[in-house]
């Protein structure tokens, strides 16, 4: 093999082929399309997707196949949520098969993983496409183990694994668990982790409220001076010391320089 070929490895399977050329792969048999049809969805990579560092990875049945790659990223575990699934590899790696299909069983899968972080193992959760049911897992994980909402658990894989798209089972049943362990599936606002936009939050842990708040704007105006005349048609709007606030404004006196008379008690200014 040419130099150039053994520094471009595919972008598929990692391994050293002639992708281009649609030779298969030595290694994992890995065979790109040679003419893919026009909007075609781009194939997946064959590297599952790491949702927490150097430990936690989620990714298909496809990518739980191809053992000399999950070796080469430090894979030693793997949770395998559909019991259809063979677990390929016994003699090189550590599984836990669920045996449930109907229902997700997250009580038995968290334990699983939370072993596997106490060893610090790499652990790889998949199904067979790892979209629904092996992410609803990792979701719940999240919840269990972190004590994010089921909202920021979601995005927080959505964001790594763009292809995750739950069904309305797994939904409904990732609802429930976050019943169980908060008592509302209410979501609260984003922890410091999520982006600040994701979330609504005017901070401190208080919700945004529904709706556009005007925020209050504070009278500018500077008062009057107490020296400025006032003229006949301009009408006083700011307080007297010593008068009485009325409903009505008076007209001032011509007669008396311009000066408001502030009570019937208070005695005019003469011209002396």
């Amino acid at each position: 093999m040419r130099k150039r070929e053994r520094e471009n490895p595919c972008g598929i399977c990692g391994h050293y082929h002639k992708y281009e050329e649609g030779e298969v792969c030595g290694v994992c048999g890995h065979r790109p399309p040679v003419a893919p049809a026009a909007g075609a969805r781009q194939q997946d990579s064959a590297f599952p997707s790491e949702i927490l560092k150097e430990f936690l990875f989620l990714g298909s049945y496809d990518n739980a196949s191809r053992s000399e790659l999950l070796k080469t990223i430090g894979v030693s575990h793997i949770l395998n949520t559909v019991p259809l699934c063979q677990n390929l590899y016994r003699n090189s790696f550590t599984y836990h098969c669920l045996q449930e299909d109907k229902t997700l069983q997250f009580d038995d899968a968290i334990q699983f993983l939370e072993q596997c972080e106490r060893e610090k193992a790499r652990v790889l959760v998949h199904c067979m496409s790892g979209k629904s049911r092996s992410a609803a897992f990792v979701i719940a994980f999240l919840m269990k183990s972190r004590g994010w909402r089921l909202a920021q658990s979601f995005q927080w894989v959505k964001e790594r694994r763009p292809q995750v798209q739950l069904s309305d089972g797994a939904q409904q049943q990732l609802i429930e668990y976050e019943t169980k362990l908060f008592g509302s599936h209410v979501s609260m606002p984003a922890p410091s982790f999520a982006p600040a936009d994701s979330f609504p939050s005017l901070g401190f842990g208080f919700p945004k409220p529904a709706g556009d708040i005007q925020v209050p704007t504070f009278n500018q105006q500077a008062p009057a001076s107490i020296f400025e005349r006032v003229s006949p048609n301009n009408f006083p709007t700011n307080f007297t010391f010593g008068a009485e606030r009325t409903n009505e404004a008076k007209l001032p006196d011509s007669n008396n320089f311009g000066v408001i008379s502030s009570s019937g008690g208070d005695s005019m200014m003469d011209s002396t």
